[in-house]
């Protein structure tokens, strides 16, 4: 077989798996977000301002199948141990040091480091470096992280333990403990 035939069957068997996954009714067009940006001109806090998020991919563009977005952290720590019940989340290091906990095991991440915390098992990260800290975060698929996101932009002060729960559970997700001892 020729290196064309089979470059263009390979092709031709991404195309049609990844087709299957993509809603007719998603965009076919670029999108760009600078740096510094996100993708609707808004820059979400969370967490009292530990950390700002700007979206670069949102569900939005690709019909559901998965959305990025990147997380500046001011401050440490991180978000509740917990689970997404349909949706894988990749972690991608840019800047400072993050330790990431995937079921059992622990990972310290630095720049360049990335992690995949599958859907079904529990995870967090916090974020324990000196400065501010930055990191990729995807989810695969989409799910409601956005509405999530926004609901958490929204929250002043200290949530309760009960409206952690409820706003987890609302978009897809259990909270399973605390947040990483720093």
């Amino acid at each position: 077989m020729k290196r064309r035939s089979i470059l263009t069957g390979a092709a031709a068997i991404s195309a049609s798996a990844l087709g299957s996954s993509i809603q007719a009714d998603a965009p076919q067009r670029v999108i760009r977000v600078a740096a510094g940006q996100d993708r609707f001109s808004e820059h979400l806090p969370l967490g009292g301002g530990r950390s700002i998020v700007y979206w670069k991919v949102s569900a939005k563009d690709n019909g559901g199948v998965w959305s990025v977005f990147e997380a500046q952290w001011q401050m440490k720590g991180g978000p509740p141990l917990h689970v997404h019940q349909s949706q894988d989340e990749w972690f991608y290091v840019i800047q400072s040091e993050f330790v990431v906990q995937v079921g059992d095991e622990r990972f310290r991440a630095t720049p360049g480091d990335s992690l995949l915390a599958p859907r079904q098992v529990p995870h967090t990260f916090a974020h324990v470096g000196d400065g501010a800290g930055k990191m990729i975060t995807a989810f695969q698929p989409a799910g409601s992280m956005e509405a999530f996101f926004l609901e958490q932009s929204k929250i002043t002060g200290a949530p309760s333990a009960e409206e952690v729960q409820r706003m987890f559970r609302a978009h897809g997700m259990e909270v399973l403990g605390p947040p990483l001892a720093l």
